[in-house]
């Protein structure tokens, strides 16, 4: 391979994304998931849940009722992904309703419509809701939209709320701004809304 070859794909390689739905689309992908009779993950529950927590889709599907307290409004997310630290980097969060989707009525909607409060609150293969979540989005000619583009969109409407970089980082987990900038793509318009929020 020539090296201008070797710099091509590496700056390929490194482009970062800055894809987030819309909330059109979000709609569309969440009614098209929610009336799907074939599907048997509640898809539409999982994309919600990772919207309003920026969590990945391999986090949501491993956290267990244990670590859930609804009177506190926290989660704790066992063994989160970590460069640094591939153990043992446990972190609570709190689940906030500030994105559009309340995290804590998700999982108790969760609850209503499972066997019970043991176990995993998502009990499914992240590669499973993965691939449904891609499927609909090819259904739905919605291009070049992936799962992991919801902890983008999660991490945004964070910011888009009013919320400090210290203060998003404490939901998403990042260790510093240059990693969380990654995730951020705020949409100008926003800003109109957090202002209104600070002068009242």
């Amino acid at each position: 391979m020539k090296i201008a070859e070797i710099d091509r794909e590496r700056l390929i390689k490194c482009k970062e994304r800055d894809r987030r739905p819309t909330q059109d689309e979000l709609d569309r992908i969440l009614t098209a998931l929610d009336e799907n009779p074939r599907q048997s993950i509640p898809v539409g529950r999982i994309v919600r849940f990772a919207a309003a927590t920026a969590m990945r889709q391999e986090e949501i599907c491993r956290v267990e009722w244990r670590d859930f307290d609804l009177r506190t409004g926290m989660l704790l997310i066992r063994d989160r992904k970590d460069p640094r630290r591939k153990d043992g980097n446990h972190q609570r969060i709190p689940l906030l309703d500030v994105s559009g989707y309340d995290a804590c009525e998700i999982i108790e909607e969760q609850a209503r419509c499972s066997s019970g409060r043991e176990g995993r609150i998502f009990p499914y293969n992240g590669r499973s809701v993965g691939t449904a979540f891609r499927r609909q989005c090819q259904d739905l000619k919605i291009e070049d939209l992936h799962f992991h583009d919801l902890r983008r969109e999660g991490t945004s409407r964070l910011f888009e709320a009013g919320f400090t970089i210290d203060q998003v980082a404490l939901v998403t987990g990042h260790k510093d701004w240059k990693m969380l900038r990654r995730y951020t793509h705020l949409k100008p318009e926003a800003l109109h809304t957090i202002r209104a929020a600070r002068a009242s």
